[in-house]
């Protein structure tokens, strides 16, 4: 590992400071590119506007239409949890805008894989719609549009993942990646998206005076689920992005949430009046993302769209439950899937740019957990498979793959399969995540095609983990209530939250629950606690460790901890 500190900009930091920041923060805004404090005011006069992105407004005149003709609406959800939070905010919002009937459905995993398939689209026939709407998917869905539209349904996809060579051919696309958006925020997630169609939606309806600026239903309320799916699948918070998740905090933080979401954070022991993002990240993400790897998503929207504050509870209850489970099956997978991937780095072979593992015992609903985990262990991209669980095609293995900084797994994947036709059954994703389909006798091929890539693509320098710090930390800022201030703050995905790093001397150490490592540190003369949660090899007494700032309470008292990230051992 390379622990490396990031660059101040002085004039940047000078100039947030002068108008106001607090001097560190102002150092941390400028280290992450922020210019001047208007792009720290998170107001939602600010956000961009609807008209930009692709779609919105012809997605606004078919859904006016629809809800005006009292057509019946299904949403086609997916089963991860922006795909869950974006169809509550479907759900939610098409009712507040008059929709008398909107209804959902979200596929299965394991029988239904992922996205608009045209089982699907029969089911939605079935069920009587008059038309379907994606959330979080569709763009890749061209047989499913395809099947939509040849059962009578009007179409109108909305997704943010980026489009295959073929489009679908709906009667409306909104996905700021397709061609010819010139809608800023590419980054935008899933929910983002529908929450955009909604306003867009909003502002037909007040054209066709169906209400004024006085009387039209208030969006939002839609933010505390907008934020949530946000930062749950990890996209770039740019300044866009920012916003909505510092709308959708703030009103959490103020009591004014749907009872799920307030519901969850009582399952996972949270404070929802001190929110962060960390809690999206991991606590709230992971109960809902747990229904749709292991049992049915439909719990995690039901949570999220019911008014019922016990029902609320009770289903709360049962995700954190299949969460518990997610664990203990990941812990399992995770220690196997490990020793197959050290198996690729013993001394007598050149290791693996890229990892590929697979295990008859996995499940499919963990695989890309799993994966991060690898990634993060060995810093390669890496896919991991399990067999499929639907009838008829035990055959297929399913993967789900994360990459690392400086390779496009998504574009890894086409390259794949044009050098090996018919290899790739199914493929789609981003540049940090993807996932695919291979028939179980290609996987060695698979394994070995996408190595190549990455031995062709990546240079050592690329492949040695690289930690991006903000320096030292000067000893006046090391307070409880500075903790307080950054945690308050949006930080997440292309906008790291605070790591400093320096040499400090290692008074004791010892493990605690077998698996951690609790230090008494001493910074700039000053003792601190210290945590590395995850690892075991004792440190040398004085060390260069990267760090995040914690306070930890003790008999009613709070001290600040650090949270070791890594060391340069």
């Amino acid at each position: 590992m390379k622990i490396i500190a990031r660059e101040i900009p002085p004039r940047s930091a000078w100039a947030l400071e002068q108008a106001g920041v607090h001097p560190l923060l102002a150092q941390l805004y400028a280290a992450r590119g922020v210019l001047s404090r208007a792009e720290l005011d998170d107001g939602l006069a600010l956000l961009l506007p609807p008209d930009t992105l692709r779609g919105a407004r012809e997605a606004a005149v078919l859904l006016a239409d629809a809800i005006q003709s009292d057509k019946r609406l299904c949403v086609v959800a997916d089963y991860d949890c922006d795909g869950a939070t974006a169809c509550a905010v479907a759900i939610r919002g098409l009712r507040l805008l008059g929709a008398k009937h909107a209804t959902y459905l979200v596929p299965d995993r394991v029988t239904d894989g992922y996205g608009l398939t045209p089982p699907i689209a029969q089911r939605v026939a079935d069920s009587g719609a008059d038309m379907l709407i994606t959330v979080d998917n569709g763009i890749a869905s061209v047989e499913g549009v395809a099947a939509a539209k040849a059962r009578g349904l009007s179409v109108l996809v909305t997704d943010h993942h980026l489009p295959g060579a073929e489009l679908p051919a709906a009667d409306v696309m909104v996905n700021p990646n397709q061609p010819g958006c010139d809608f800023e925020s590419k980054s935008i997630a899933g929910v983002g998206v529908m929450f955009y169609v909604l306003l867009a939606l909003r502002s037909e309806l007040r054209h066709r005076a169906v209400f004024d600026k006085t009387q039209q239903p208030k969006l939002d309320t839609l933010l505390p689920l907008v934020a949530l799916g946000t930062v749950a699948d990890v996209v770039r918070l740019d300044a866009n992005n920012r916003r909505l998740v510092a709308q959708g905090l703030r009103r959490i933080r103020a009591g004014a949430m749907p009872a799920g979401v307030a519901a969850l954070f009582k399952a996972a022991g949270r404070n929802a009046a001190i929110a962060t993002t960390f809690d999206f990240g991991f606590a709230l993400g992971p109960r809902i993302n747990a229904a749709g790897r292991l049992a049915d998503m439909t719990l995690g929207i039901e949570c999220l769209l019911t008014e019922d504050a016990a029902r609320a509870d009770e289903l709360a209850r049962m995700l954190d439950g299949i969460n518990r489970e997610r664990r203990d099956i990941e812990g399992g997978m995770r220690d196997q899937a490990l020793r197959l991937a050290e198996s690729m780095f013993d001394d007598t072979r050149q290791p693996p740019a890229a990892i590929s593992v697979f295990g008859a015992d996995f499940h499919e609903g963990v695989v890309g957990i799993v994966a991060s985990r690898i990634k993060e262990r060995f810093h390669r991209p890496t896919f991991v498979f399990a067999a499929s669980g639907a009838d008829g095609k035990e055959h297929e293995l399913k993967g789900s793959g994360r990459s690392i900084p400086g390779f496009h797994l998504r574009d890894a994947l086409d390259l794949v399969a044009k050098r090996h036709p018919g290899v790739l059954l199914r493929f789609g994703g981003h540049a940090m995540a993807a996932g695919c389909t291979v028939a179980r006798e290609q996987f060695e091929v698979f394994e070995k095609a996408l190595a190549q890539v990455a031995q062709e693509w990546l240079d050592a320098a690329t492949l040695t983990r690289r930690l991006d710090t903000d320096g030292p930390l000067a000893p006046e800022y090391l307070r409880v209530d500075l903790v307080d201030t950054l945690h308050r703050e949006v930080w997440g995905q292309g906008f790291a939250p605070p790591t400093f790093s320096e040499e400090v001397e290692v008074v004791s150490q010892r493990l605690v629950g077998e698996k951690h490592l609790a230090l008494k540190l001493r910074h700039k003369g000053k003792p601190v606690d210290g945590i590395w949660f995850g690892h075991t090899d004792p440190l040398p007494p004085r060390v260069v460790i990267a760090y995040r700032l914690d306070a930890d309470e003790w008999q009613g008292v709070r001290r600040v901890r650090f949270l070791v990230e890594g060391a340069e051992i």
